[in-house]
């Protein structure tokens, strides 16, 4: 009798393990369901809009195209952004997608709704505002820009920032804008270096 439950029992770990080297088997045959990959945004069209809070007349729109819409670093500025001196200016962001001209895709849209994905860095020469101060936070994510939108968490997103220029006029400085793609990474210390980018564009900026 003891010799029989010994059989048995060998019996049944030698199934088992059959069992297991079966599962296992059709694992690597890829019955498995990979993990969703999260395919980056096609943007053709980013403008920056920077509208006068004092003066709404006073609206300077810049622009970068890439007309086929490939890669994140293919957008090619077209306009120069020029404020003018002791102003403060609301800045937003028209982003889209348009390869279809009879279909055009607000990716502005789609980044607001995915808010807790996505945050706009910002870096520019230092002493062109009086507010934010510093060089952005493209280097330091907790230097000051003066985020005006936010995701659930309370975490910036960047579709909306205020600006004060300085008083005195200048030409040449640099104006750098860059929109990181940050799923199940962003939180209150991310930076501009976690995640992956959907575009960085640098514009001449002028003071007049």
């Amino acid at each position: 009798m003891k010799n029989f439950r010994i059989h048995n029992l060998a019996a049944l770990l030698i199934a088992a393990s059959v069992s297991l080297v079966s599962c296992s088997s059709d694992d690597d045959n890829g019955n498995d369901v990979p993990p969703e990959e999260n395919e980056a945004e096609v943007i053709t069209d980013v403008t920056l809009v920077f509208t006068n809070l004092e003066d709404a007349t006073d609206v300077v729109r810049a622009t970068a195209e890439d007309p086929d819409g490939e890669g994140n670093s293919e957008l090619v500025i077209a306009d120069e952004i020029t404020l003018r001196a002791s102003a403060t200016y609301e800045l937003a962001f028209e982003v889209f997608n348009n390869l279809d001209p009879d279909d055009s895709e607000n990716i502005g849209a789609e980044i607001l709704e995915e808010a807790d994905e996505h945050q706009i860095f910002f870096g520019f020469t230092e002493g062109v505002f009086t507010t934010p101060v510093g060089d952005g936070n493209i280097d330091n994510a907790s230097d000051a820009i003066n985020y005006e939108d936010e995701d659930e968490s309370g975490n910036p997103v960047g579709l909306e920032t205020v600006w004060t220029t300085v008083n005195t006029a200048s030409e040449g400085a640099e104006f750098t804008v860059r929109l990181q793609h940050q799923p199940e990474l962003k939180s209150a210390t991310t930076g501009a270096d976690d995640g992956d980018t959907d575009f960085e564009l640098t514009f001449v900026l002028n003071i007049q």
